[in-house]
C-alpha cells in the first residue's frame, strides 16, 4: 500500500523501511525514522515503547504522536480481526505481491509459509 499510496502522490520512499532501515524510512517521510521505530515498538511490544514514543513526541508534536498511536492500534485491530476470522489474503502470486516480496526478502520469515503457495 505504500508503494502505490507513494506513486499515486509521486512521493519518494524506500521501501527497506519496512526491514528496520531508518536511513529508509527517513526518505519521503517526514518524521519517518521515528515512526518507524514507534510503530516496530508498538507491534513487537518492546520495553523501549516508552522511549520510543518520547521520541516521536519531541520530533513531531503530539498530534502526530496520537494520530501514529491511532493508526498503529487500528492495524493491530484489523489484523487480529483478520485472523481470527480467517479473511483470505491478497493473490499472493499477483505480480506486484511477488515483486514486493522479493525487494523485502519476506521469505525468510517463517510465517512466510502460512501466507505463500
Amino acid at each position: 500500500m505504500l508503494r502505490v499510496s507513494a506513486e499515486v502522490t509521486s512521493s519518494e520512499v524506500d521501501l527497506q523501511a519496512i526491514n528496520g532501515d531508518a536511513d529508509s524510512a527517513a526518505v519521503g517521510i517526514e518524521f519517518g525514522a521515528q515512526l518507524m521505530r514507534f510503530g516496530e515498538a508498538v507491534a513487537m511490544r518492546s520495553q523501549d515503547l516508552p522511549q520510543r514514543r518520547t521520541e516521536l513526541l519531541e520530533a513531531a508534536g503530539a498530534a502526530a504522536l496520537v494520530d501514529a498511536a491511532g493508526v498503529a492500534a487500528n492495524f493491530q485491530r484489523m489484523v487480529r480481526i483478520a485472523d481470527a476470522i480467517g479473511i483470505p489474503i491478497d493473490d499472493m502470486q499477483a505480480e506486484l505481491g511477488r515483486n514486493v516480496r522479493a525487494e523485502l526478502g519476506i521469505e525468510r520469515f517463517p510465517s512466510a509459509r502460512n501466507s505463500l503457495g
